[in-house]
């Protein structure tokens, strides 16, 4: 069962713009009562603010407006890496630490693009197991995941969403090099 909406009117004191609750009720009116509706609408959400992440004044809104507890919708945006509660960079590297990949070298791949970018130790959310960090300019974001499931293109790197399977160290720096000089993937 899919929680109504409390009230028809916005939460009082919203530090959001009225475009951005504008936007958020339609995107609960059209999503109500569907499968899936809080990760529909956390992706949608994520997909149009400019640095892609869930601010929490977001999060609050969103549980105000549709009666889901804001731990449980903070709990499904940090259980799925495809959520960001911290702005992103405009270009995403990302590196599986899967078994596979990890036993292919993926822990190199990530030191040498930390390198690359300038990013040191502090600059992290955690471990290398799980971490992620962007650039003080903001152009990129280096994070890990669990696993893509592409285990038999081991080890496996992602930027901007476009997997590159059996990647190296070099050609895992010519990508992100292509990127710094105004390249597109």
């Amino acid at each position: 069962m899919t929680p109504a909406l409390l009230s028809d009117s916005p939460p009082r004191s919203s530090p959001l713009s009225f475009e951005e609750q504008d936007f958020i009720d339609r995107l609960i009116a059209q999503h109500r009562g569907r499968p899936g509706m809080l990760l529909s609408l956390l992706e949608a959400i994520q997909d149009r603010q400019p640095n892609k992440y869930l601010p929490i004044e977001v999060l609050d809104y969103l549980a105000a407006r549709t009666g889901i507890p804001g731990a449980q919708i903070y709990s499904v945006a940090t259980f799925y890496s495809l959520f960001n509660l911290k702005p992103q960079g405009e270009h995403t590297v990302c590196i599986c630490r899967g078994t596979a990949c990890h036993t292919r070298g993926s822990r190199t791949l990530l030191e040498r693009v930390k390198l690359q970018l300038g990013l040191k130790e502090e600059d992290e959310d955690g471990s290398a197991e799980k971490m992620c960090a962007t650039t003080a300019d903001r152009r990129f974001t280096v994070r890990t995941v669990a696993c893509f499931g592409q285990c038999a293109l081991a080890p496996v790197a992602e930027i901007d969403h476009s997997i590159l399977g059996h990647v190296n160290e070099r050609a895992l720096e010519r990508e992100v090099d292509a990127i710094k000089k105004g390249g597109h993937r």
